[in-house]
């Protein structure tokens, strides 16, 4: 029991407990009688078993009369036919009587004093030791079933807890389009939407998963992972940097085009602590160590401002900007000189893209001097204004017309 207990992560009171459902199926099988519900109770210590009979304790008003169950019968409705039935069906109304599940409330007094209606009355039964083959096998089947449950059981509410945490897994098999990794107890399913574009997996590949999330299924525990999620950097991060693990350090916001770039904005929570150079490291180490462990994907570490112009500005990192200016309905300017406009759209507009993502801002990157976008806005508003104008002064003079005529 213990050895079971210990490989399969599971209790050893939920091993015992199998067992014991398993024991009571067998003695069943062999020694009781159809409808009876049998519990046993196994001591670990000498191997002894006792068993009993649950009956539950009714009350006349609790049973169906002979007409009652007639008209049941006629109208097809279902009768109860198990001890959880029995329960669901007193909910809802009344049982037909089983002398092998149920007892009535005066005799049951008899045996018990003090038992009221609708509880459970065990009676002793008879303890044996030799059990037929169909038996042994029945409670076989029993076990291996129970201890299955229990590491449902377990798998379920241990990942459940890990959500949205990082675990280390090996590639176990590539099926299709969904990865399979080995991260423990169980294999956790690395789904296509959730890969990063361009890279291919291997079996006995080890990796760096973020837990997305757990559902129970008639199938089992299901653990859905993912490579492209943007808090798998931060948690790597969080590895990598003391200072944010500890919460001297804060990560404010993450924007990620999966495999291929990164922003992330920190704020220092202690005085004296650079949020920037505590997450690059000595020579880049603690940066490059999150670098590989995504596959070579680029990282650009921003600090955080309260000012909009000063995120702004430092979110268009490595591109150096002149001058930010808040514009109305989210908006924001920046002006960059002449040769860093590019490196700051960077290619196919990705930096300015994922700067938009991180800051919230629209972000409209020129040169010096050119036109102000609000100004052109402005223009066009005015002659939308003046268009609409002319619209109605053109259709008042035909309405006037028409009432001439008429």
């Amino acid at each position: 029991m213990a050895q079971i207990a210990e490989e399969k992560g599971i209790a050893p009171e939920k091993v015992l407990e199998g067992i014991e459902t398993a024991i009571a199926a067998a003695y069943k099988r062999d020694y009781g009688k159809r409808g009876q519900l049998v519990k046993a109770k196994l001591d670990p210590k000498t191997g002894q078993a006792k068993f009993w009979q649950i009956k539950l304790v009714l009350s006349p008003e609790m049973i169906y009369s002979e007409a009652e169950l007639e008209k049941l019968k006629s109208s097809s409705a279902p009768l109860a036919s198990g001890a959880s039935e029995d329960k669901e069906e007193l909910k809802e109304g009344k049982v037909r009587f089983n002398p092998e599940r149920h007892i009535m409330l005066d005799e049951a007094q008899k045996i018990k004093k003090g038992i009221k209606a609708g509880e459970e009355l065990e009676i002793a039964l008879e303890s044996k030791k030799d059990y037929g083959r169909i038996a042994a096998q029945t409670a076989k089947q029993v076990i291996l079933q129970k201890i299955r449950e229990a590491e449902r059981e377990t798998i379920l509410s241990e990942y459940k807890s890990k959500e949205g945490e990082i675990a280390s897994g090996i590639v176990q098999r590539v099926e299709g389009r969904n990865v399979f990794i080995d991260i423990g107890k169980t294999l956790g399913i690395l789904p296509r939407e959730e890969q990063v574009y361009g890279e291919f997996y291997r079996a006995g590949q080890r990796l760096k998963v973020y837990i997305l999330k757990v559902e129970d299924t008639s199938r089992g525990p299901i653990v859905f992972l993912s490579l492209a999620y943007p808090k798998l950097i931060s948690k790597l991060f969080e590895l990598e940097v003391p200072e944010i693990g500890q919460g001297q350090v804060e990560i404010k916001s993450i924007a990620r085009e999966p495999g291929s770039r990164s922003k992330i904005a920190l704020e220092s929570e202690a005085e004296g602590v650079d949020p920037v150079g505590s997450a690059v490291g000595q020579k880049g180490t603690r940066v490059m160590a999150v670098i590989n462990e995504l596959g070579g994907e680029k990282i650009d570490i921003i600090e955080y401002s309260e000012k909009p112009e000063e995120f702004v500005a430092n979110s268009l990192s490595p591109a150096k900007v002149l001058e930010v200016k808040i514009l109305p309905k989210g908006k924001a300017l920046c002006i960059v000189p002449e040769d860093q406009l590019s490196l700051a759209i960077g290619k196919d507009g990705q930096n300015v893209r994922l700067a938009a993502k991180l800051t919230g801002w629209k972000i409209d990157v020129r040169p010096p001097g050119q036109e102000e976008p609000e100004e052109k806005e402005e223009k066009e508003e005015e002659k939308e204004k003046a268009a609409a104008e002319k619209g109605k002064k053109e259709k008042k003079p035909k309405k006037e017309k028409k009432k001439d005529n008429n």
